[in-house]
């Protein structure tokens, strides 16, 4: 309590990308589109899986829910981002940005877990396919999905426990356009080298430990694809490559940033925005490219939507 009670910065101010104004505006402009562009996809993803009765599997049961935290990730930090574009001082204040923060992990952690589920749900349903039904039956991917959200406020409790210990009581300077706990942490008046170690062992080795274990489970689903015809490896390396496009596209920028929290680098804001803006949106673009079931059933949805509009004209 006396640590809080020390707390004198109300007040954050962001540094944001660039101080050129002609870069930002076209930056907000881009950033702009890549927003509505990620809510969209995302959400035609979800009302997809919901309304076609042939995706009600767990797979398709998953990526819906990835579509869902992809949108909830990237509404964490893009407004507030676009926002200041707009403002040539970009604050936040002390109680926003922690909640900022919180939220970021919260979505982070759950898409890392979730991308682990995903991952083991292509194990069990390439490599024992007689015992998929049995293994991932609704009522267990309810329960994981439920276990997923648990971990990741469990660890988003950890990560806004470790910064808001800290005194605050000067600097308030940071040189990015979000608040994370790597960033913040670097302005408290006292040694966080203790903190740093937690965070490491904390994001770092959950991103870093979670990222092996899905690479492995690739890696014995396609020792097992030798087994399976020539129709069934396609199928099954098109599904695979789709996941793993995902998984690399999220871990890579995780890795780099949460296993040397102590460190900085000129290029950590370009994985940022890889991290929070790019990555969301990349999602339902490589799942509906590369998967032909949603992509009917995308087809199917629009043909709806001109029945329906025809009907009414």
């Amino acid at each position: 309590m006396d640590t809080l009670n020390q707390t004198r910065v109300t007040e954050f101010v962001f540094l944001g990308l660039t101080d050129n104004w002609v870069l930002e505006i076209l930056l907000f402009m881009a950033f702009s589109a890549i927003y509505v562009l990620t809510l969209a996809g995302n959400i035609l993803i979800i009302i997809a899986t919901v309304f076609t009765p042939r995706l009600h599997t767990p797979m398709y049961f998953f990526l819906s829910n990835l579509s869902f935290i992809d949108i909830c990730h990237s509404s964490v930090t893009v407004p507030k981002m676009l926002e200041g574009m707009l403002l040539e001082r970009k604050t936040i204040s002390f109680e926003n940005c922690i909640t900022q923060l919180f939220f970021l992990h919260l979505f982070a952690c759950a898409e890392i877990f979730l991308l682990i589920i995903m991952a083991y749900d292509r194990y069990v349903a390439i490599c024992t396919p007689l015992h998929y039904s049995n293994v991932m039956n609704m009522r267990v991917c309810v329960q994981l999905v439920f276990a997923l959200w648990l971990g990741g406020t469990v660890h988003s409790l950890g990560q806004t426990f470790l910064t808001i210990r800290l005194p605050y009581c000067g600097p308030n300077i940071i040189d990015s356009y979000f608040c994370d706990v790597p960033l913040v942490i670097k302005l408290a008046c006292t040694d966080t080298y203790l903190t740093g170690i937690l965070i490491v062992f904390n994001s770092g080795t959950i991103s870093l430990t979670c990222f092996l274990a899905v690479v492995t489970s690739y890696t014995v689903i396609l020792a097992s694809l030798r087994k399976h015809s020539a129709e069934g490896r396609q199928k099954a390396l098109s599904t695979c490559s789709a996941h793993f496009m995902v998984v690399a596209l999220f871990f890579g920028p995780c890795i780099f940033i949460y296993t040397r929290p102590d460190t900085s680098f000129s290029i950590d804001k370009v994985v940022s925005v890889f991290y929070t803006v790019v990555t969301p949106l990349l999602n339902p673009f490589i799942y509906t490219l590369r998967n032909e079931e949603v992509k009917s059933a995308m087809k199917q949805l629009r043909q709806r939507q001109v029945f329906f509009m025809k009907s009414y004209t």
